[in-house]
């Protein structure tokens, strides 16, 4: 099975560029934005060797697995372009759900908490967790381009096939999970899901209503946390996102912080008494 866009993706104008291997997806789609293209162009490969994580850090994506980018380019309203990742992440747990109905996945595990009972958990600001293991990663990068437009690529890796093992966190893929699903599959879904909640954000109209849905597949949500700010290490109760999507946790004072961008950790690693 070769790549191919969702009947209903397409109806609605997105397009496709397939790759066999690329270097980065996100660079690929930046690439085509300053190209002149207009943007809804989803440019995807199943093996990535020179991909990026959040803060530079790098992202291979293994042969079989998924790199997804959708190449956005906004005229007016720049305000809520940073919320996109929070479409991605439902988008991709929705496909996740759609493609991997059987896959073995337990609940409430130090990365769910919460009583949270989805199968696909949204860690914030940009992981999908199965099992309290990391599944996917999400990465926006953007460029400006002539005449004021801003080319947001919206970057997302699945661990379809195979996982990485060389990481400081748990990690795992749909097939160690038992699910038969191919990069392909996944993401004809992927593609398919999108549309309908891109349209539901309705270019940040809809934000409130993405933040509702968000939360209901929201990982540790009421349970201990510990923020890394620059160094330094924030710990207290994750209570919500706010209206702007920023990460807000009590702490032990019972002071409301809300933070913008920091890497979460849950369990032992929240609990412990030093960083």
């Amino acid at each position: 099975m070769s790549f191919r866009l969702a009947p209903h993706a397409a109806s609605a104008g997105f397009q496709l560029e397939a790759h066999d291997v690329v270097s980065s997806t996100n660079a690929l789609a930046l690439d085509r934005a300053r190209e002149g293209h207009p943007g809804n162009l989803w440019v995807v490969s199943k093996k990535q060797d020179g991909g990026r994580g959040r803060r530079g850090r790098p992202w291979a994506t293994l042969e079989g697995n998924l790199a997804a980018t959708l190449l956005k380019v906004l005229h007016n309203d720049l305000s809520h372009a940073a919320t996109l990742g929070f479409v991605a992440g439902l988008s991709l747990s929705e496909a996740l759900d759609a493609v991997a109905p059987n896959a073995r996945i337990s609940i409430g595990l130090d990365g769910g908490g919460g009583g949270n009972v989805r199968r696909f958990e949204l860690k914030w600001p940009n992981d999908v967790l199965a099992s309290g293991s990391k599944m996917a990663g999400i990465l926006l990068e953007s460029t400006m381009l002539p005449g004021g437009s801003l080319a947001i690529a919206v970057g997302i890796g699945v661990n379809v096939a195979a996982y990485p093992t060389d990481v400081p966190y748990p990690a795992t893929s749909l097939a160690a999970l038992g699910a038969r699903a191919d990069a392909e599959t996944l993401f004809l879904a992927l593609s398919d899901a999108w549309t309908d909640i891109e349209r539901v954000w309705d270019g940040g109209r809809g934000l409130s209503a993405i933040r509702d849905r968000w939360l209901q597949r929201a990982a540790g949500l009421g349970s201990e946390v510990a923020v890394q700010l620059e160094g330094n290490i924030v710990r207290g109760i994750f209570e919500t996102i706010d209206q702007d999507c920023r990460f807000v946790i009590r702490d032990a004072q019972g002071e409301t912080i809300k933070i913008a961008a920091g890497d979460v950790h849950f369990g032992a690693v929240a609990s412990a008494g030093s960083s």
